[in-house]
Formats: structure tokens, sequence, C-alpha cells
């Protein structure tokens, strides 16, 4: 089994910064693509970051320029680098992996519990 920690949400003023960290641990042989999501209150769960495990990123246009994704493939960790922080970032952002836990299983979609980013206007 593989399990995802979350670390690095809080309250931040607009304009302000925070760095996102998601740690995999448990059986995993690989790690494929790593992304960030989020979702604001009363809204769908959005992609907003993602990187492939030869390090290709894609953002979403309401982050572009702002975030930066990255991942340290001997750590199995991703991060997300948040700047000049708005408002409307305000949300739980969940990390999402795909990996093996077994050199024959399938590639499996994993999910983390989630932190949550408060942006103060």
């Amino acid at each position: 089994q593989v399990q995802l920690v979350e670390s690095g949400g809080g309250l931040v003023q607009a304009g302000g910064s925070l760095r996102l960290s998601c740690v995999a641990s448990g059986n995993i042989v690989s790690i494929n693509n790593m992304a960030w999501y989020r979702q604001a209150p009363g809204k769908q769960r959005e992609l907003i970051a993602g990187i492939t495990s030869g390090g290709t990123t894609n953002y979403a246009d309401s982050v572009k320029g702002r975030f930066t994704i990255s991942r340290d493939n001997a750590k199995n960790t991703v991060y997300l680098q948040m700047n000049s922080l708005k408002f409307e970032d305000t949300a739980v952002y969940y990390c999402n992996i795909n990996a093996k836990s077994r050199p024959w299983s399938t590639i499996v979609n994993y999910w983390g519990q989630g932190t949550q980013v408060t942006v103060s206007s």
C-alpha cells in the first residue's frame, strides 16, 4: 500500500507565498505522474499542476506563472511552490500520484488527505 502525506498549508496574506510538500511512502516500485489538485468550498476538485516522471509540467491557466510544481524522485516527494497568492486560491490542496507497489502490479492512483490553504485578502 502507498500513503501520501501533505504538509505546508496554512494561512497567508494575499501576495504571499507557500510551499506544499507531499511525501509518498510504503511499497513503491515506481511513480509515474504526480499532480496537485484543489477544491474550494462549493466547487469541484480541479487539477492545477502536474509533472511526469520525466519532468514535463503542465498548469491550469489560473495558476500559470505563479505556481511551480517539482519533484524529487529520490525522496518520492512532489512540491508545489505557490507565489503571488490570491484570495481565490483558498482551497484544500490534494496531491495525487500514479504508482506501482509491486513490479507486476498495475498502476494505481493514490490521493493524499489534503492540506488547507487560506489566503486572506
